[in-house]
């Protein structure tokens, strides 16, 4: 395999290229860890934020970075715990890799690992780290479908993340 040409490296992105191949890879993180996770009264948690990189806000499950806050070697399932308490103010008693794949395998080197979160306790606030303003809901997995309809009525984007949460819910590969 030929090594990495670097075109570009910033704070949080790098433009790279291989074997004639353009692609973007993260700067300051190993992966992203994303959460499926469903309280004891069958509500799937979602967050809202508003994402500049397409300029509006988006419903999505919470997720965040694995190795961004100066521990590169920062386990997924440690993340998993950091993210969903930070974004959601939800704990969780236990997590479980799902799988791992890639985000964008054409466009990007990341990998997404997905972890089901069980056993949750609302213990905080939520909201994210100080450059975050984020949103929780906790939407009954049975009224889940016409709340996304709603919100993207509302002009709100939905991340398809929150649709490979719900087929793995609504098909009993989770529960």
């Amino acid at each position: 395999m030929n090594k990495n040409i670097t075109h570009f490296k910033g704070r949080y992105l790098s433009m790279l290229e291989r074997d004639g191949w353009e692609f973007v890879s993260r700067s300051n993180a190993s992966k992203v860890v994303a959460l499926v996770a469903v309280t004891a009264d069958r509500e799937i948690i979602l967050v809202e934020q508003y994402r500049k990189p397409v300029g509006a806000s988006v419903i999505e499950i919470p997720a965040g970075l694995v190795g961004d806050h100066d521990d590169p070697d920062e386990s997924v399932l440690v993340a998993a715990e950091r993210e969903l308490e930070e974004e959601t103010g939800y704990t969780a008693a236990r997590f479980d890799l799902l799988m791992e794949c890639p985000s964008s395998a054409g466009m990007s080197d990341e990998i997404i690992s997905f972890v089901v979160a069980h056993g949750l306790v609302r213990t905080g606030p939520g909201g994210g780290d100080s450059s975050e303003n984020i949103i929780t809901y906790a939407v009954a997995l049975d009224e889940v479908n016409d709340w996304l309809h709603e919100q993207r009525a509302d002009g709100k984007m939905l991340d398809p993340k929150v649709y490979t949460a719900l087929h793995w819910l609504q098909s009993g590969i989770i529960e």
